[in-house]
């Protein structure tokens, strides 16, 4: 399960609570891998970081407040945090699983006087995608294969890099959509004690 912890557009202070809650799941779960972090404007504080972990937290989505002074502007009256947690869909790799299934046939074009009696053209298809590649250019059927297996290599590679991408822009949706009050959990001060 994937999981990102946001600040949102919010000040040094979110970026520091996102810190601060990533080291508390730390200690709370040992099964935690840190994916990728964003650096805030201080040090401890992070714009987002994104976390796996093979337990279920579906527990922690939503708001986190955190309630304390602001380390950074001693004068801010403002005392309340909010930060977002939200769970994230890993679209898998389809290149993983290379199911394969071959087909060949006969196939026109050159060949002299092997045209149309032998089955030289290949057709490959990819079993979990559906993905087929057809290649008949070549006069044996095990070249064919080759360059059959070659194209649909590179259409599953750029059908991942398309989902990367989708995953990256659904994780900046989730960043932008902090929502303020009814938080899931609540802690307190510099040394982050829950509360809630």
């Amino acid at each position: 399960m994937r999981v990102q912890i946001s600040s949102g557009q919010g000040p040094a202070e979110c970026e520091l609570a996102v810190g601060l809650l990533f080291k508390q799941l730390q200690r709370e779960r040992t099964d935690i891998r840190l994916i990728q972090s964003v650096r805030g404007r201080n040090a401890g504080g992070y714009s987002s970081i994104l976390f796996e972990t093979e337990k279920d937290v579906r527990e922690l989505e939503g708001s986190v407040l955190w309630v304390c002074k602001s380390p950074f502007r001693p004068e801010h009256k403002r005392k309340n945090w909010y930060i977002d947690v939200s769970m994230l869909e890993q679209l898998p790799d389809v290149a993983e699983d290379m199911q394969l299934c071959f087909e060949t046939f006969r196939s026109g074009g050159k060949g002299g006087q092997h045209v149309n009696k032998v089955e030289t053209g290949v057709r490959v298809i990819h079993i979990p995608t559906g993905i087929s590649v057809v290649s008949t250019e070549a006069r044996s059927q095990h070249m064919n294969k080759k360059l059959a297996i070659n194209r649909l290599c590179d259409i599953l590679s750029e059908k991942n890099l398309e989902n990367r991408q989708k995953e990256k822009e659904l994780a900046w949706l989730e960043h932008t959509r902090l929502e303020r009050g009814n938080p899931v959990r609540i802690y307190e001060g510099m040394k982050f004690i829950r509360r809630k």
